[in-house]
């Protein structure tokens, strides 16, 4: 775990929960807080072209508003985390844009699900979608009611990108003294028929396919528990779409951890299916972590 923890701000109720989670991730790794507030476009009163727009305020002049959105911020951050060493950035620029950036220098990037004006429920224009998506580094999503006693779910489903995502997840639990509930779902759709004509080919029994589930499980696993003896697992091979299984885990959660793209992911395609579903339908914070090079 490193040295620096990165939150968007915008005033909304979303974004003071992100900054209260991530004064608790600063306070758990004893890692420097950055309160980040992108302030967008700001065009001058009266009709102008469009090439005439500005971004940002006159050098050293903080908007009102800004200046209000910061000032809780850093409330919220000083009431979680007092002995944290607390930074704040406001930057001209579009959220997007902004935390992206941000991303590059962060061990940790936290955003709320919904911001203001946004929709979360859109790909385009979503600053949490689009983070988890093109974020340099492992980004929380701040959703519903976490399980401040619950377990860390951890999607696991075998591909070597999802190797991160373990990785983080552990690392995670040690700080927090919790305990991984690592799940892999199945189906039989996603088990390879045995070589055969059509007409002899059958889907394996469910008890074979879940004893090489578990074995895939236990493998993704592998190392991590002599790493981290101090982390109780239990880990579950589960019947059923992988989405819907860890939605479910995710009700009495306080964290779930999945990889930005997965085992059956496109290439090309940033933000696997079960990542983007968890961002709409969790019950409590997401993190996505990114499986390298993007």
């Amino acid at each position: 775990m490193g040295n620096l923890v990165v939150v968007g701000v915008d005033g909304s109720p979303s974004s003071l929960a992100a900054v209260e989670a991530a004064a608790r991730e600063a306070r758990w790794r004893r890692a420097e807080l950055r309160v980040v507030h992108a302030l967008g476009p700001v065009i001058a009163p009266g009709p102008m072209p469009m090439a005439a727009a500005s971004y940002g305020p006159p050098e050293g002049v903080l908007p009102d508003a800004a200046e209000r959105v910061l000032t809780e911020a850093l409330h919220r951050a000083g009431s979680v985390a007092p002995q944290a060493e607390v930074t704040h950035d406001v930057v001209a620029g579009e959220a997007l844009t902004v935390l992206e950036v941000q991303s590059h220098d962060a061990d940790l990037l936290v955003v709320g699900s919904r911001g203001r004006g946004g929709f979360i429920g859109m790909l385009l224009g979503s600053t949490a979608v689009y983070l988890t998506a093109h974020g340099q580094c492992p980004v929380m999503v701040v959703r519903g009611e976490p399980n401040a006693t619950g377990p860390i779910v951890l999607g696991v489903d075998g591909s070597p990108a999802g190797e991160i995502a373990v990785d983080f997840a552990f690392a995670e639990a040690a700080l927090r003294g919790a305990e991984i509930l690592a799940l892999h779902a199945w189906t039989p759709d996603t088990v390879p028929l045995p070589l055969a004509p059509p007409q002899l080919a059958e889907v394996p029994r469910a008890g074979t396919v879940a004893e090489n589930e578990e074995r895939l499980l236990a493998q993704a696993l592998a190392g991590r528990q002599e790493k981290y003896p101090q982390v109780p697992v239990r880990h579950e091979p589960v019947l059923g779409v992988t989405h819907e299984v860890l939605i479910e885990a995710s009700r009495t959660a306080q964290l779930v951890v999945v990889g930005a793209r997965g085992r059956g992911g496109f290439t090309g395609l940033l933000l696997g299916s079960v990542s983007q579903a968890l961002l709409h339908r969790a019950h409590c914070p997401v993190t996505v972590v990114p499986g390298g090079t993007q």
